[in-house]
Order: structure tokens, then sequence, then C-alpha cells
């Protein structure tokens, strides 16, 4: 006599982290900066590039399409396309604008930031650790 095996049921997928969550006063900036665009954007492309004294450097700019790649977040009301090269470098971080007397910027609180420069341009970031 054969006897029937269950059928095996796939493992039920953990939600993935949402990459970057945005402030009140940054989402309210990106949706100023995309009302005043000169053309049509999607949102802002964020990632990380190397260079600067601590190693590492934010970047900020608009994105007119949705690439395939792209990690999208959506927080607030505004959307947040995060180079998938940079995913790792950021997963925790909160974006935030600030603007006082001498400047107006986008602040990132990452987690994964070990060390920045003098001057706050550059960063030393290391991937985050995912648990298994």
């Amino acid at each position: 006599m054969t006897q029937a095996t269950p059928a095996s049921t796939p493992k039920p997928r953990r939600p993935r982290p949402q990459v970057m969550r945005l402030t009140d006063a940054a989402a309210q900036r990106i949706t100023e900066l995309t009302q005043r665009a000169d053309s049509e954007i999607v949102g802002l492309r964020v990632g990380v590039k190397n260079g600067g004294c601590a190693g590492q450097s934010y970047t900020v700019e608009y994105a007119h399409d949705v690439r395939p790649t792209d990690e999208v977040v959506e927080d607030k009301g505004v959307k947040i396309l995060v180079d998938p090269k940079a995913v790792l470098f950021l997963l925790g971080t909160e974006m935030d604008y600030k603007a006082d007397k001498m400047q107006a910027q986008f602040v990132f609180n990452n987690p994964n930031q070990i060390s920045a420069c003098g001057c706050g341009e550059s960063v030393e970031l290391r991937p985050a650790k995912i648990d298994g």
C-alpha cells in the first residue's frame, strides 16, 4: 500500500522591509520640488557614490522615469526611487529636510553610517546586516 504524502506548501515570504522612510519635512520638500520642476518627474532618485574625504556621498536627483531595477519607496504621498546598488547602504535610513539661515538640505539619518567627514559632504557606510 502506498502512503500519500501531504502536498508541501511553500514557506510564506517575509514582507520586504521598506528601504527608507521620510520625515514630514522631507515629504513636503519633495512635493514642492516635484511641483516646481521644469519637466515632469516621478519623484527623487536617491543613491550613494564613491568619493569625498570619508569615501562615499549621498546622491539626490530628479527621476523622470522608474527604471526596472529601482527600489520604489512611497511614503507620505511622495515617491523615492532608490538605486539598486545603494539599497544595502540605505536600508533603515530616515530622510529628513533641514533649513536654517545658512543652508537648506536633505539629511540622511542612516544606521549604516560609520563616520562622516568634517564638512558633512561625505560619509563612510557599511552594508546593512540582513538576518536570514
